[in-house]
């Protein structure tokens, strides 16, 4: 299955039913007077948040919605029936932004949460509604008022409580499966992760989720290698676990490319507790990860916590640095799920 983290969508709210103009002429009945019933109310376009979903990639295969149109009135004062609304199911973590871009309506951050995004026309009156005292015989009615149209647009942002950033190949995929059930795809040449990945780490019987992005390179945000979008998953995290290789030229360097593009983002990502890790320390020799020990803690102006994702020295320390981190904090809703469901496609509704 694809990830998808953002789309565009079109919604329209349902017209409302139009008034009837009608006469009760039944044999016998005296003074039958205006029958004529009120149009029904136009369908909502509602958005709600469910569990079981990860990604948006429904809307990339439907990208037009429109909710039921109000019934008609009629005589006899038969009062249309309302139209049916439909609901869009989005995972927790969804903004909806308006069709700048910028102007954000709603962030869907709990389980369950609905929001109305474009409410459905009123029905217009028939000609009993019109009938009074001194107007006996009324022969107008109103139009359904027309429903809401817009374009929308859906962005993913996953539920985490910590994330791993760092330059590609750092080892970033190897340490989510070494602590988390995740099996993401680890392979020796950059970009190996394309999606953000999701693990759900138990450390001293605490659960926390940890997320995994597609590494940065230098220009990420001007768009160099798949860019800094990814970014935006790993801004409602707590703490942020940056991970360096220690096969690198140059640790000191390499820390500060990755520093450089989250500054550059929007997010505030840059001021995020940050957890500074020197990875793949079985790899190199002692005097030489010595070396990078020094060269990136004078870069982070910290000590960097030592560890080997594939031996797993050290790997018990950084859980313990990031679970102090997130402290007390309730539980995410997909760290007290397990893994989530497998996802299926939903029904169009309208």
């Amino acid at each position: 299955m694809k990830f998808l983290d953002e789309a565009k969508v079109y919604i329209r709210s349902g017209d409302g039913g139009n008034g009837c103009v009608a006469f009760r002429r039944e044999k016998f009945i005296e003074f039958g007077g205006p029958s004529g019933g009120n149009g029904g109310r136009g369908g909502d376009v509602i958005i709600e948040s469910v569990d079981g979903l990860n990604t948006l990639i429904d809307y990339r295969y439907q990208q037009h919605f429109k909710a039921q149109k109000g019934t008609n009135g009629m005589g006899k004062d038969r009062h249309g029936a309302n139209g049916k609304s439909i609901v869009l199911k989005v995972p927790v973590g969804t903004q909806v932004f308006d069709e700048d871009r910028e102007t954000l309506l709603h962030d869907f951050t709990e389980l369950g949460e609905k929001f109305v995004l474009a409410t459905g026309g009123n029905g217009g009156f028939g000609n009993a509604h019109f009938k009074s005292s001194t107007h006996r015989a009324p022969r107008n009615a109103n139009p359904g008022a027309p429903g809401e149209e817009r374009w929308i647009w859906l962005r993913l942002k996953l539920i985490a409580d910590a994330g791993l950033v760092g330059l590609p190949n750092a080892g970033k995929s190897t340490f989510l499966s070494v602590v988390s059930a995740a099996r993401p795809k680890i392979a020796d040449y950059p970009f190996t992760t394309l999606h953000p990945q999701l693990g759900v780490v138990n450390y001293g019987g605490r659960e926390f989720v940890l997320a995994d992005i597609p590494g940065l390179i230098e220009g990420a945000h001007e768009g160099a290698g798949l860019g800094d979008r990814f970014l935006g998953h790993v801004e409602r995290c707590r703490v942020l676990l940056h991970l360096i290789d220690a096969t690198c030229e140059h640790a000191g360097k390499a820390y500060k490319t990755v520093r450089t593009e989250l500054e550059a983002y929007a997010g505030q990502l840059a001021d995020k507790i940050e957890i500074v890790a020197l990875n793949k320390i079985d790899a190199v020799a002692p005097d030489e990860l010595k070396k990078q020990k020094d060269r990136l803690k004078r870069a982070a102006k910290k000590t960097p916590l030592l560890l080997s994702g594939a031996t797993g020295e050290g790997v018990q320390d950084a859980l313990r640095a990031l679970v102090e981190v997130i402290g007390e904090a309730p539980v995410s809703k997909k760290a007290q799920g397990g893994q989530a469901e497998p996802w299926a496609t939903p029904v169009p509704q309208g």
